[in-house]
């Protein structure tokens, strides 16, 4: 099923299923309406996380619009559960994919400002307040409220020791942001909707990373994002390694359809199948010297993600201590061999599809 408008190539709202019983909030005229959009798919078991979350926030939103891909496990009734606590609307468009359902949602929204979320997060209390508030305070800062972006931030929310491990080894701390480069993941970000106009939106022809070519787009409409660290997301990382390998997998072939980070996958290609080996072959047949540099480039690979990890030790046993130290070079190794196959595979579907327009995002700004 198709969820775009083909003579005007704008997405379309489809019928709505269930709209908040308690009714629209009321707000003062001189208030910015806010809708906070978020796509679903068999989420039944984690839903409630962020419903209970958005209950809680100091800010409440204008509207709630969850647009449903087909699922089969109940998630629709469990967001029905909430209509007396929240202003919800809720979409089927069965079978789209997120940027299908994050389009569909925005269409559908009436707010100034759209906050976007992802289901399997947490929000803090102030999530919705501070991503805002950047927009409120635009003309006091001297620009133009109608098209800014802002990106929120978003924490592990790790409850096993592979995913503290994951965490540590994937996952920049706030104070490790440069926050005039920061990409921010769809989880927690917010855009003015003159601003998502001027882009294209979400790329529909990309089934992962749609919203890093989502980010570029709105980078050169709005010329960045404005920062709130403070508006945080929380979640629940992969929760072992063979979950881990596949999103990364996923990942990297979306980048090779998206055509995104030539030079880093270049570069990781360059370490394992040849600087790698090199060493390795030094080391047996010329000095075993060498090995130490292969062991101190590890060292080094590593050594930001030991920092994050020993900033959270004092709660871990000294075995928690060894385990979750072991696992992150595994960790980091297991995502580079993800990367190093999906992107090929990415790749070659870009090749396959290199007729079509929409693919070629770059040459259309």
């Amino acid at each position: 099923m198709h969820y775009t408008n083909h003579r005007t190539s704008q997405p379309v709202c489809p019928q709505i299923l269930m709209f908040d019983l308690r009714g629209r909030a009321s707000y003062n005229n001189n208030i910015m309406r806010v809708s906070v959009i978020c796509t679903v798919l068999n989420e039944a078991g984690s839903i409630h996380h962020l419903l209970d979350s958005l209950v809680a926030q100091t800010r409440q939103p204008h509207e709630v619009l969850i647009v449903d891909g087909g699922s089969r496990d109940g998630t629709q009734a469990v967001v029905k559960a909430y209509a007396d606590r929240l202003p919800i609307q809720l979409h089927e468009a069965g079978g789209a994919n997120i940027s299908q359902g994050r389009n569909v949602a925005v269409a559908c929204a009436s707010g100034d400002v759209i906050a976007s979320v992802d289901a399997g997060v947490w929000l803090e209390p102030v999530w919705l307040e501070r991503i805002v508030s950047p927009f409120e305070n635009a003309a006091q800062a001297g620009l133009d409220p109608g098209r800014l972006a802002v990106a929120g931030f978003f924490m592990p929310a790790p409850e096993n020791d592979f995913e503290l491990a994951l965490g540590a080894t994937t996952l920049p701390l706030e104070e490790e942001i440069d926050p005039s480069s920061f990409l921010p993941s769809s989880r927690s970000v917010a855009f003015s909707r003159e601003a998502f106009e001027c882009t294209d939106g979400y790329p529909e022809w990309l089934d992962y990373c749609e919203d890093l070519v989502f980010d570029f787009q709105m980078i050169d409409c709005c010329g960045g994002f404005l920062w709130a660290p403070e508006a945080v997301a929380h979640f629940r990382p992969r929760p072992n390694l063979r979950s881990f390998f596949k999103q990364y997998y996923r990942y990297a072939r979306g980048d090779g359809k998206a055509d995104l980070w030539r030079k880093r996958h270049a570069i990781r290609y360059g370490t394992y199948l040849i600087a790698a080996p090199a060493l390795i072959l030094l080391s047996l047949f010329h000095n075993s010297l060498w090995l130490f540099g292969l062991l101190a480039g590890g060292l080094a690979y590593c050594w930001r993600p030991y920092q994050r990890l020993r900033a959270q030790w004092a709660a871990l046993s000294w075995q928690r201590r060894l385990w979750t130290t072991w696992l992150i070079p595994v960790i980091r190794a297991s995502g580079d061999v993800a990367k190093m196959l999906g992107y090929p595979v990415g790749l070659h579907w870009r090749w396959q599809n290199r007729h079509r327009e929409d693919i070629h995002w770059r040459d259309q700004g």
